[in-house]
């Protein structure tokens, strides 16, 4: 794609973003008052351009790798089968598959010191909206991406299953992280909402709500919270730089050795 088409698919994308999720957040707001230029908003518009102009490419480029690494682990008549479903079905195993993935692969983000280094910048934000959910690092990108997409690249699922897919959990992560709260009641056992991953973005505590569309998981395995009102305070215990330059680099600096 040459620079000018994709400067104005991101203009698009922009512009259909603020569209779809700023009467939401107008209409069923979780913090009432908060500002569509809120603190940080110039931060997060730097991230949300960083992903659409200069990392999707690095993102896409390693997926290809790594889909190519993982094709023939399961044999191809399987995949053939697998294909063959109908796109339903399909979506539902994806859903579920890559559920059951990402809750593991994001309990390891907040457990393994290297890890954390890079997903501690998507939990910097200390205002969540529609735009902070595009605060990410583009290496915790791939991890997160390739973990999502996994059951796809070693079952062999259509490109067309696989475009939706990855086209609706990019629009699933921005709605939790949106500034709403909407009353969905007993639903909300087994379809996640931005209630629930804000209290995963709390500042006041470090584990919990690792699951993506639906919490089952975190039910199962007791790190489900959801009081009913929002958290006190978002954002990470750490000192970390407010800009966007920084928080790039923010991974890689040299950590102090912990005192005994």
């Amino acid at each position: 794609m040459n620079l000018p088409a994709l400067i104005l698919s991101t203009g698009v994308s922009l512009l259909f973003l603020v569209l779809l999720f700023r009467p939401l957040e107008a209409l069923f707001p979780a913090r009432e008052g908060q500002k569509f230029f809120r603190p940080a908003f110039w931060t997060d518009l730097c991230f949300l351009l960083g992903q659409y102009l200069l990392w999707s490419g690095l993102v896409f480029w390693t997926l290809n790798h790594f889909r190519s690494w993982l094709d023939g682990i399961v044999p191809a008549h399987f995949r053939a089968g697998v294909a063959e479903q109908s796109w339903w079905l399909q979506a539902v195993e994806m859903v579920v598959l890559s559920d059951i993935l990402i809750y593991w692969a994001h309990r390891l983000q907040h457990t393994v010191p290297f890890l954390w280094r890079f997903h501690s910048i998507h939990h910097s934000a200390e205002h969540l909206d529609w735009l902070a959910a595009h605060r990410e690092h583009p290496l915790d990108t791939i991890y997160t991406v390739g973990v999502i997409n996994l059951p796809a690249f070693m079952l062999g699922f259509p490109l067309e299953t696989l475009a939706g897919f990855l086209a609706f959990r990019g629009l699933w992560a921005i709605f939790i992280h949106s500034n709403v709260r909407l009353p969905i009641g007993p639903l909300g056992m087994i379809l996640g909402a931005p209630a629930l991953h804000h209290w995963h973005h709390d500042k006041a505590r470090d584990a919990g709500n690792y699951a993506n569309i639906s919490p089952l998981m975190d039910i199962l395995f007791g790190t489900y919270r959801c009081p009913a009102h929002e958290p006190e305070a978002f954002g990470i215990h750490e000192p970390i730089s407010k800009h966007y330059l920084g928080q790039l680099w923010h991974p890689f600096r040299r950590r102090k050795r912990e005192k005994a």
